[in-house]
């Protein structure tokens, strides 16, 4: 089996394990009861545009990585491609995108949910900064430092970042 293959496997089994985590148990544990679904253009429009984001980056890890998004299976290369030359952290932001879309999908949570969400970014923040970030410095030295001198963390850019123009400035 390749290698490429060995990590898309595992990179779908952790994605779908955590994945599902946050969109089918959490939401269940909060309604802590019956949870129908009103779905609308606007939570059908962001669930997909967060699903998407976040499958194309699961598969990004596994193709162009040799990873997972899993702390302790991350990628063996740094991934700097497609959606990852506009913002630093897609996956999570697809995340998000998605919450918000599946709190307008169940309104007898959304309050919880569009709670939950500002209070996981924060701590989504937390484990980039103290753990992520330090990780990435550590494994992929100079190439993670130019790519964060020029990819925000959050805020995606203008235009998308090349690291072969920007490593020759530099």
């Amino acid at each position: 089996m390749s290698r490429r293959i060995f990590a898309l496997l595992r990179s779908l089994i952790v994605s779908t394990l955590f994945i599902s985590l946050w969109t089918w148990f959490v939401p269940r544990w909060i309604a802590a009861g019956p949870l129908p679904p009103e779905p609308g253009v606007a939570s059908i429009l962001l669930m997909v545009i967060g699903g998407s984001v976040m499958v194309w980056c699961v598969l990004a890890f596994a193709w162009r990585g040799l990873g997972t998004p899993a702390p302790w299976d991350p990628p063996r290369h740094l991934v700097v491609s497609g959606l990852y030359r506009w913002v630093r952290n897609p996956m999570y932001l697809g995340m998000g995108i998605f919450l918000a879309g599946e709190a307008i999908l169940l309104p007898s949570i959304m309050r919880a949910m569009l709670i939950l969400i500002p209070i996981l970014w924060a701590v989504v923040t937390l484990f980039i900064v103290l753990y992520e970030e330090p990780t990435l410095r550590r494994l992929f030295g100079a190439e993670y430092e130019n790519y964060c001198r020029h990819v925000h963390r959050w805020l995606p850019r203008l235009t998308p970042f090349d690291k072969q123009t920007t490593a020759a400035v530099h």
